[in-house]
């Protein structure tokens, strides 16, 4: 499986934000994106996932599901934690399940193996910003997606949690899957590095 991206484009708001940009990812390989504030790496994450139109070139999925998009077959995980907070960190999980169908796996596991499953019960409202960013990565596991797309993964995250995203990334990695993650931070794993923009 390779993510491909050919003379790639971004506009926003009538700005270019980056063109003419080429990268690849292969299933095992980590690809970080790094760059300056405002160089593109959230505008590239957000393109890969669908959630930007493209203003030129493109992007593919090869090896992929022939029956479904891009999109279909990755998760987003944004700045944002993607949770109601007034529903429960199981709750929570059970929503991203069924909303997007495909391999689910039991949430209960989900939140154990995040280290969440004595808080499982509780409204996401009442957990700590390093709790919630476990959280949303516990939706990675709980719904199986090939291609990961994180930004900022690390953020709010303790040492032990930041150790947790490394095994996380580590075994979706030994499963044939591939990450694309923007970052400023080192992401302790070994990867590739794709670099938006020039220096500041």
């Amino acid at each position: 499986m390779r993510l491909l991206g050919s003379g790639l484009r971004c506009v926003r708001g009538g700005r270019e934000i980056f063109s003419c940009l080429d990268f690849e990812a292969s299933a095992g390989e980590v690809l970080a994106v790094t760059g300056r504030n405002g160089s593109g790496k959230t505008s590239l994450l957000r393109l890969i996932a669908g959630l930007l139109a493209i203003s030129g070139g493109s992007v593919s999925l090869e090896g992929g599901d022939a029956e479904l998009t891009l999109p279909e077959q990755a998760h987003y995980l944004g700045h944002r934690d993607a949770l109601k907070p007034v529903l429960s960190g199981m709750e929570n999980l059970g929503f991203w399940r069924d909303f997007l169908g495909g391999e689910a796996f039991d949430a209960a596991e989900s939140l154990a193996a995040v280290g969440l499953d004595h808080v499982g019960h509780l409204p996401a409202a009442y957990l700590s910003a390093g709790q919630r960013r476990r959280l949303s990565l516990a939706r990675l596991i709980t719904v199986r997606r090939p291609v990961w797309l994180l930004d900022e993964p690390t953020a709010a995250l303790d040492v032990p949690g930041q150790s947790l995203l490394c095994g996380l990334m580590r075994d979706h990695l030994g499963r044939g899957g591939l990450v694309v993650a923007a970052t400023h931070a080192p992401l302790g794993i070994e990867a590739k590095e794709l670099r938006i923009g020039g220096e500041p």
